[in-house]
């Protein structure tokens, strides 16, 4: 039997909370809040939250038949648990991700920090630009997720995108085993390069979707449809 393992990312409140939905509809599944988020510490680097992961999840008796799901950050820990434990994982469903450190619009890093210290940053700029990313959300769960956003703080996204940005594993990228399913939102507001092409391109027997009608995070934004196609997609393994 797989094990469905959802892993968020900075974004749609950075932590659990965003597989609301998924939560709901797949009984069982596990969602982890990460360390650094809400609780904790965080992690230096994609390996550190890989193996943060790992041990979470053979501590809850998990170490087989694992289908993880993820975006952003949680995409890039999703992927490379897959390139270095192939033996455990069955089946990725990955958006929002690339295989080498993205291109960030200007000012990205910039405002975050300014955010941690002027409450006016804060609010008219950091919140506002994490309701513009979530535009696509139902508004009484974004306003959940707007006050996770809050508990967790600027500097966490900061932190999660500049290890996101860090993230490199071009090389190794073609070497994966577990079947791969990347999903793509066409309205992200961000309109980020279609680093998932790439990643399609370079492992053979993978399948790319592009969702017309969502954005950033499909997850939220159009779960009937992408819990359908998870579950077709836990089906086949």
């Amino acid at each position: 039997m797989k094990q469905l393992v959802f892993i968020h990312g900075p974004g749609a409140g950075a932590c659990a909370d965003a597989y609301y939905y998924q939560k709901q509809y797949f009984p069982g599944s596990l969602i982890p809040t990460l360390p650094g988020h809400l609780e904790g510490s965080r992690c230096l680097d994609i390996k550190a939250y890989t193996e943060w992961l790992r041990g979470w999840l053979w501590a809850h008796g998990h170490n087989r038949n694992l289908v993880l799901v993820g975006y952003t950050l949680g995409a890039s820990i999703s992927l490379q648990y897959a390139l270095d434990y192939p033996e455990e994982v069955s089946g990725l469903v990955l958006m929002t991700v690339a295989a080498r450190p993205k291109t960030r619009a200007p000012d990205t890093y910039e405002m975050r920090l300014r955010a941690a210290k002027d409450p006016k940053v804060y609010e008219d700029e950091w919140i506002h630009f994490q309701r513009k990313a979530m535009y696509l959300i139902d508004p009484v769960l974004t306003e959940k997720l707007i006050d996770q956003h809050r508990k967790v703080g600027p500097m966490s996204q900061y932190h999660d995108l500049m290890t996101i940005d860090a993230f490199d594993v071009r090389e190794r990228i073609s070497t994966l085993k577990s079947k791969l399913l990347l999903l793509r939102g066409m309205l992200d507001h961000g309109n980020p390069p279609d680093y998932e092409q790439e990643i399609h391109e370079a492992v053979i027997g993978s399948t790319y979707i592009r969702l017309e009608d969502a954005g950033h995070f499909p997850i939220a934004e159009k779960p009937e449809a992408v819990n359908n196609i998870i579950e077709n997609f836990v089906n086949t393994l």
